[in-house]
């Protein structure tokens, strides 16, 4: 790559606060990472140096639900609720830091996916590819005195890709081996899978890397629960409902059947859009009209869930050169990742020679995942570098992603910018390609 005449740069050390409310809305992730690399074409250096989760206060989670579900809201209550919920992840920050004695002097940069809205990532005829993640950036930086790097989705999405599910690229530098075919499925209210071949291949390692959701995750299970438990109950801890029933392999293989999206090949993406609570509520109906009982109904709804993941990678999984699945290792993230009902089923299928285990194994706890991945795209955005792009997608245009929101710190992180990577000549720096986790 040309050089504005000279190589001289400073090393680059940033501390950058992920921060993410998926999906389920259980609370807001955040994680520490501490990023250090000598130069942009040398191995980029990760350190996670604490994980912690703060719930989400009822007050800002039921009109999010409302609006999602209803899919109906004014202008009025929108303008607020992007503003509250800035406020409340500023919140998070100062608790996060009150809990584990850190102080915003320990934090460069805070990278927020924020809580989506509404995700249509695959538009109908008569709709436009769009997102919508709230949780004001501006506010982030005026209250915490930090820039806040915010809004990643439609970064992708402007230059033709879904916006999602945007975590290959960290799948692939976390787990490419050189022997090993993986694949990394999260299972968070969502399900999505990540498959990354070895780098001993032709197009193997980060030049291989492809992702997409395999269809719900936990949000039907959880639904479920909260439906039979008159919201005593969020989760199906530990899978002991589901464990309990029976599942309606009739019911699982129809509904897989029907709905179109399992169908559909990649670049595939969905949410609430598709699998939401009206949905859920649909399903329910169907297995109590069956005859089904509580127990059983979370079991079925856990197997559509696991089947579904399991079907899309014999459809779209990579293949050996006998058109056999060729996958080694599954590394499981999210907290369905925590559901016997889910990984067992997927281990039975699989089969004894693909090893299933958690993706702490690999040094990334798996609740902490997509945080980091949004602190990894803060990180980017700062220093004016894009993500590596996966296959399987609409377009290769490479892109930064996010937008910055500047704190008290910006003049201060352009001069580290500008030191670390100013004499690289181009639109951008290379894609990090190659990652140390230093444990």
């Amino acid at each position: 790559m040309a050089t504005h005449g000279t190589t001289s740069n400073a090393p680059l050390s940033l501390r950058v606060l992920g921060l993410n409310s998926g999906t389920s809305m259980d609370g807001v992730d955040c994680v520490l990472c501490h990023f250090t690399q000598q130069s942009p074409h040398d191995p980029l250096h990760l350190k996670i140096i604490k994980y912690d989760d703060v719930e989400l206060p009822q007050a800002i989670k039921k009109p999010v639900f409302r609006i999602i579900r209803d899919n109906k809201t004014t202008p009025e209550e929108l303008s607020q609720i992007n503003v509250q919920l800035g406020e409340v992840f500023a919140d998070s920050v100062h608790e996060f830091n009150r809990r584990h004695g850190f102080t915003m002097d320990d934090i460069d940069v805070v990278g927020s996916h924020g809580q989506t809205i509404w995700l249509l990532s695959m538009p109908e005829d008569g709709q436009t590819r769009s997102a919508l993640t709230m949780a004001e950036g501006s506010v982030l930086a005026a209250k915490l005195g930090k820039t806040a790097v915010t809004d990643f989705r439609i970064s992708e999405q402007a230059v033709g890709r879904q916006g999602a599910p945007m975590i290959a690229f960290f799948d692939g530098l976390t787990l490419q081996h050189p022997t090993i075919p993986r694949a990394c499925q999260n299972i968070g209210g969502i399900g999505n899978v990540c498959f990354i071949p070895p780098t001993n291949v032709e197009n193997g390692g980060m030049d291989g890397i492809y992702d997409f959701d395999t269809g719900p995750g936990n949000m039907f299970i959880d639904f479920a629960m909260r439906h039979f438990t008159d919201g005593k109950m969020e989760y199906d801890r530990d899978g002991h409902w589901g464990a309990r029933g029976k599942v309606s392999e009739d019911i699982v293989d129809s509904y897989l059947k029907e709905h179109k999206y399992f169908s559909t090949p990649p670049p595939k993406t969905t949410g609430r859009e598709l699998f939401g609570d009206e949905q859920a509520f649909e399903l329910i109906n169907k297995c109590t009209s069956a005859g089904l009982s509580s127990e059983d109904t979370v079991a079925t709804i856990t197997r559509i869930t696991a089947k579904a993941a399991i079907n899309a990678y014999k459809t779209w999984g990579p293949k050996d050169k006998d058109g056999k699945l060729d996958i080694k290792e599954v590394y499981m993230c999210g907290g369905g990742a925590y559901n016997p009902n889910i990984w067992k089923y997927m281990q039975q299928e699989l089969g004894p020679d693909v090893r299933i285990c958690m993706l702490d194994e690999a040094g990334v706890e798996g609740g902490a995942k997509e945080a980091v991945t949004f602190a990894f795209q803060a990180l980017e955005a700062i220093v004016g570098r894009p993500l590596v792009v996966p296959q399987h997608v609409e377009t290769r245009t490479p892109t930064i992603v996010g937008k910055v929101s500047p704190g008290k710190n910006y003049r201060e992180l352009l001069r580290k910018s500008v030191a670390f990577g100013g004499y690289v000549e181009g639109d951008y720096l290379p894609p990090v390609k190659q990652m140390v986790l230093d444990l």
